[in-house]
């Protein structure tokens, strides 16, 4: 694979960076050696990644951040702005929708699903989007340039069986295309980007309790090098607004996976996504 573009006077702010598919963005970009904010609620697996980041060439800075806690998130751009002259990234990974269903949502019905996990969703899911953008935004004017990457799950804009799930994913989507369209005057970039399935660390678990086909899986490292490939495309603006696959940017921009491998868009097994 050609090497990766440089991004040495970058600074990106990563958010859920502490493990799995936020931890192979930050990795990337280290492997870009751009300057990386990247946060969790994890100090020691914060500290791990960080070590790693730095030992790839990049320049890491780890943040102890809960994005349902206004005041933290606010912290953290206070002290990005007080440190850094603006932002060029900001990648919203964070997720704690269904951090209450340790084994998955499964598929309960929507009408026998509870309200509480209506609100997780929002809550823990869509709105530290919302409330990092806002807020990263402003520091992104200076440079007339920016990009802000939601990531989601995706398939085709099929439907993806549990209904909450479903539509905070889909609003992602449609909330990365409104603020596209609102900042498309100030040459900021937003999309959302859908990676395939991923071996991050739930899944491996997963997959050591009850071991299933790994075959056509990808590693967070494959999402972090889409995005650093989008970040240093001069037409990046065209792009702004849409939905995005992981395996079709690695078509385009050339990247594989860390094995060589290059998995195309994702797509759901048969009986996971309905039409």
């Amino acid at each position: 694979m050609p090497a990766l573009p440089s991004l040495r006077d970058q600074v990106a702010v990563v958010t859920g960076a502490s493990q799995g598919i936020g931890r192979g963005i930050a990795l990337a970009l280290g492997d870009a050696a751009a300057t990386v904010y990247f946060t969790g609620r994890n100090h020691p697996a914060l500290e791990a990644v960080a070590a790693e980041v730095a030992a790839r060439g990049g320049r890491p800075v780890p943040v102890v951040c809960d994005h349902t806690d206004d005041t933290q998130v606010e912290r953290l751009f206070a002290r990005v702005r007080a440190e850094q002259p603006a932002i060029d990234l900001l990648v919203n990974n964070v997720w704690g929708g269904y951090e209450a269903h340790p084994q998955g949502l499964g598929r309960t019905p929507f009408w026998k699903s509870g309200l509480e996990d209506w609100d997780a969703m929002f809550a823990r899911g869509l709105r530290p989007h919302f409330a990092a953008s806002r807020l990263a935004v402003p520091l992104m004017f200076d440079r007339r340039r920016g990009l802000i990457v939601d990531t989601i799950a995706w398939d085709r804009h099929k439907y993806l069986l549990h209904l909450y799930y479903d539509v905070v994913k889909h609003s992602t989507a449609r909330m990365a295309y409104g603020m596209a369209l609102e900042l498309r005057p100030h040459q900021v970039a937003v999309v959302a980007l859908a990676p395939g399935f991923v071996r991050t660390e739930r899944v491996l678990a997963a997959h050591t309790a009850h071991p299933f086909d790994l075959s056509g899986t990808e590693s967070p490292e494959y999402t972090g090098r889409a995005v650093v490939c989008l970040l240093a495309d001069a037409g990046l603006m065209k792009r702004s607004g849409q939905i995005l696959t992981v395996g079709g940017l690695a078509r385009e921009y050339g990247f594989t996976d860390i094995d060589g491998h290059q998995p195309g868009p994702f797509e759901m097994p048969a009986g996971m996504v309905l039409d």
